[in-house]
């Protein structure tokens, strides 16, 4: 099918009205905690989905500025954007109970297999479900992107932003360098414009970074443990993978708590879980302290989240307003999508490697074009395939 003919065939979402019962937000956001695999390109797939094109929550232009700003703080970007929209629905309330409800599956599920590891020395094998899930996983975020670049890039100066941003996304520039760096080109324009009609000098969007100091303890305990995980979780920008980096550095060479396959176990179960990748944190955290541990490390990896939400979630709008503000957040949106795509080109070399994954993909992706299906259905289904073609998939 011609993607042109499908996106005119596609309805347009319910413009977004009032603010939504909390139970609801609740729900959508347990079982997204419980069945988004992939990564957070794959995570704000699935919530642009669900809350713009199925429930209309949000104006896709809302998602994107959004997603936008979660890009521009530290922490994990996918429970920011959970964060966020809970915010935009329900205020105070909506923002704890969507956080809160898309962490509690992933945490929950990494508890009960770090009993097991603890108690068995092994992590229970995951290859089969996988094998299944990641080429479902691709269809939903290239359908995403599809929907979100066709409100983000809205100019030709907008396309070229998207298209340098993946260009030097793909041979490995800084993330966060490039987000910064395309909400600069298209902010200047507007702001040399203003500035010669106001002579004055209007402040750029502010950028959370928080200072970086928590002293190192050597010998382990449970207020250290939350003061380590709490300075990832305030100083940590990029995708989950940036993680490996800053525990490895941490806590296996400078203070000895863990072992190189004890950090390597603890980042596959990231991976093969659903939910945030930082749940790696609950993993650590039982290994070292049990459950006690492993609440502490959750809640201190996740707490900065929500108080970067809470202070820059309200400036949105207000950022929208402001000409030289607004054209930054659109420089951010065009890289912000270019780097999804090119996280997805990368996800897609490993996730569709055979006729077997290759079929869910397409599949996956005429069901996605076709109907409202609930991604989480996709989701299961490719689990439950990937699960029955194991001895034939990845060797």
């Amino acid at each position: 099918m011609d993607p042109s003919t499908a996106a005119e065939a596609e309805p347009p979402p319910p413009e977004p009205s009032g603010r939504t019962p909390l139970r609801e937000i609740a729900w959508l956001f347990l079982r997204l905690g419980a069945t988004s695999f992939g990564g957070p390109a794959a995570h704000v797939g699935m919530m642009e989905r669900e809350v713009v094109q199925r429930r209309g929550w949000l104006t896709r232009e809302q998602f994107l500025d959004m997603m936008s700003a979660a890009n521009l703080i530290p922490g994990p970007n996918s429970t920011e954007m959970a964060i966020h929209i809970g915010w935009a629905r329900a205020r105070w309330a909506g923002l704890v109970v969507a956080g809160a409800c898309f962490i509690a599956p992933a945490a929950l599920i990494t508890l009960a297999v770090a009993w097991a590891y603890v108690r068995y020395g092994t992590l229970p094998a995951a290859t089969g479900m996988l094998y299944g899930v990641k080429p479902v996983v691709i269809a939903i975020v290239a359908q995403a992107v599809w929907r979100l670049g066709r409100s983000a890039l809205r100019t030709r100066a907008m396309a070229a932003v998207a298209a340098a941003t993946a260009a030097l996304g793909a041979v490995g520039a800084n993330e966060l360098a490039l987000l910064l760096g395309a909400g600069a080109v298209m902010a200047l324009p507007a702001w040399l414009r203003e500035r010669k009609g106001s002579g004055m000098s209007p402040s750029p969007p502010m950028l959370l970074i928080p200072p970086v100091g928590l002293a190192a303890a050597p010998q382990f305990g449970l207020t250290p443990l939350f003061l380590f995980f709490l300075k990832v979780g305030s100083v940590l920008y990029g995708s989950g993978y940036v993680l490996i980096a800053f525990l490895r550095s941490d806590l296996v060479e400078q203070r000895g708590w863990l072992t190189d396959q004890q950090l390597l176990d603890a980042v596959a179960l990231g991976q093969a879980t659903p939910g945030p990748v930082f749940t790696t944190a609950t993993f650590i955290g039982y290994l070292l302290g049990g459950v006690e541990g492993a609440s502490l490390a959750t809640l201190g990896i996740f707490l900065p989240a929500f108080v970067f939400v809470a202070a820059s979630g309200p400036l949105i709008p207000r950022l929208r307003k402001s000409r030289v503000a607004g054209a930054f957040l659109d420089g951010v949106n065009a890289a912000s999508l270019a780097i999804m795509f090119v996280v997805a080109c990368e996800l897609g070399r490993s996730a569709v490697v055979d006729p077997i994954t290759a079929c869910l993909a397409l599949a996956s992706g005429v069901m996605l074009i076709r109907s409202p299906i609930n991604s989480a259905w996709l989701i299961l289904a490719g689990a439950l395939v990937g699960i029955a073609a194991t001895p034939a998939g990845p060797r």
